[in-house]
């Protein structure tokens, strides 16, 4: 199969051929035919964070079941399928207290120690998969719960955005925050994530979404998905303007950049007894300054949001519904729909700030 692989750091992204084995154990062959370009590879691929090499990337994915190994009921042949870097094992303390998202058991999910790789280059040398999945690639094998069934009437391509980025920015807005009705709202970024904190923010019925960025064509975008009001900041102080908006600052802030800098704006933005939510990935080694005393004299609270605090078997299927049922906004999130010899120019617009979501689309 062909494959977008990883082979130095920092570095671009090589198509190539990678060799998949049959399904094992509880193990699920998927056809990929979507994937979304997040942000999260790109750490990868320019030196934020590490990752063993070589590696297929990738991790926002949607496909269907080609075949499944011993052991596997949940899924069958046929069904339509997305697959999530949240991989539970279901039984450890996190898994079994409802946090399955903050599951770190890869053992109980990965292969047995001395059998063979999932992936192998074609000289038969062990090959990596991105979070588990390696979802860049016309097929992924990975463990069945990894993986939630979804309905057929599904686009595909839309179901492949719910993998990571709604789910990471809707569920940071529904479960990590659970915002109340008629909130101030927050979003500092306007890509996949932000754009979908944005909608959950509308869904929830905040009063106020205020969506920070420094493009105007991203935060036209996030006025159709529901900012009621938008700050360039590459224009202004965003930190002044969201506490000139609101009277003073937010209830909920939602920081889906991973810098420092708006790590620290998101936090200032709140008011008092306000909440910052961070969603951005920043990276490795990289330590914030927050005020002390803004946090017990001001009842500040700062909280972290891993994939949206995601029961992910539970949530999709959810988010799917809304997307069906109109609430959801997923067509207007795609800016680019690409062949997979094309990665590495479409994270070019990533990088550009031309792309609110850019998806890969394996029949190309």
């Amino acid at each position: 199969m062909r494959a977008a692989v990883l082979h130095e750091i920092p570095g671009e992204l090589s198509i190539d051929d990678v060799r998949t084995d049959k399904p094992q154990s509880n193990e699920v062959l998927i056809q990929t035919t979507h994937a979304g370009l997040c942000h999260s590879d790109l750490h990868f691929m320019e030196g934020h964070w590490q990752i063993p090499l070589p590696c297929v990337m990738g991790h926002e994915s949607a496909g269907i079941v080609q075949a499944v190994g011993e052991d596997v009921s949940y899924v069958k042949p046929g069904d339509h399928v997305i697959t999530c870097l949240s991989v539970f094992c279901g039984h450890c303390h996190h898994c079994l207290t409802g946090h399955p998202n903050r599951c770190n058991n890869n053992h109980a999910t990965g292969r047995a120690k001395g059998s063979p790789s999932r992936l192998r280059t074609p000289n038969g040398d062990d090959m990596g998969q991105m979070a588990r999945l390696g979802g860049f690639a016309e097929e992924m094998l990975v463990h069945q719960n990894a993986v939630v069934k979804v309905r057929d009437d599904m686009p595909l391509d839309r179901a492949a955005l719910v993998g990571c980025g709604v789910t990471t920015g809707v569920g940071a807005v529904f479960k990590t925050a659970r915002i109340e009705p008629g909130s101030t709202c927050v979003v500092l970024g306007a890509g996949g994530i932000g754009l979908s904190a944005i909608q959950g923010c509308r869904i929830a019925g905040a009063g106020r979404i205020i969506a920070v960025d420094i493009s105007d064509p991203k935060l036209e975008v996030a006025r159709q998905m529901g900012a009621t009001d938008t700050v360039n900041g590459a224009e202004v102080n965003a930190v002044e303007a969201v506490r000139e908006l609101t009277g003073g600052g937010v209830d909920y802030s939602f920081e889906a950049i991973g810098r420092k800098e708006t790590y620290e704006q998101a936090f200032s933005m709140t008011n008092v007894g306000g909440t910052a939510v961070m969603i951005g990935m920043m990276p490795f080694g990289q330590n914030i300054e927050i005020p002390g005393y803004q946090i017990f004299m001001m009842e500040k609270t700062i909280k972290g949001s891993m994939m949206g605090s995601n029961a992910f078997r539970v949530d999709m299927p959810r988010y799917v519904d809304m997307y069906l049922d109109g609430r959801l906004m997923l067509d207007e999130m795609i800016s680019g729909t690409i062949a997979l010899e094309d990665i590495n120019e479409g994270y070019e617009w990533m990088k550009k700030g031309e792309a609110t979501r850019t998806v890969i689309d394996f029949a190309r």
